[in-house]
C-alpha cells in the first residue's frame, strides 16, 4: 500500500513535468493521477497482450498513461 502511494506520486510528478501548462494539482491529486496512470497502463497493456495478468505496468507506460489522463483532465476542467 505504501509502495503504491510512493510510486503513484513519482509517476504523477513525472506526468506533470512532461505535460505542458499549469494544472494546479496538489499532493493527493498528483498521487491519484500516478496511481490512475498505472492502472490504465496495466489495463491497456493486458488487453494488448504486453503484460500478463497480475503483472504491474512499467514506469514508462504508467507515466505516458498519466500524461494522457492529465491531458484529458486539463481539457475538461478548463478555467
Amino acid at each position: 500500500m505504501i509502495a503504491t502511494i510512493i510510486i503513484g506520486f513519482i509517476v504523477g510528478v513525472l506526468a506533470k513535468f512532461l505535460h505542458p501548462g499549469k494544472d494546479n494539482l496538489g499532493f493527493i491529486m498528483t498521487t491519484l493521477l500516478g496511481i490512475a496512470g498505472s492502472v490504465l497502463a496495466g489495463f491497456v497493456g493486458q488487453s494488448a497482450g504486453w503484460y500478463a495478468p497480475e503483472q504491474p505496468a512499467g514506469w514508462i507506460a504508467s507515466t505516458l498513461a498519466a500524461v494522457v489522463i492529465l491531458f484529458v483532465y486539463t481539457r475538461v476542467v478548463k478555467k
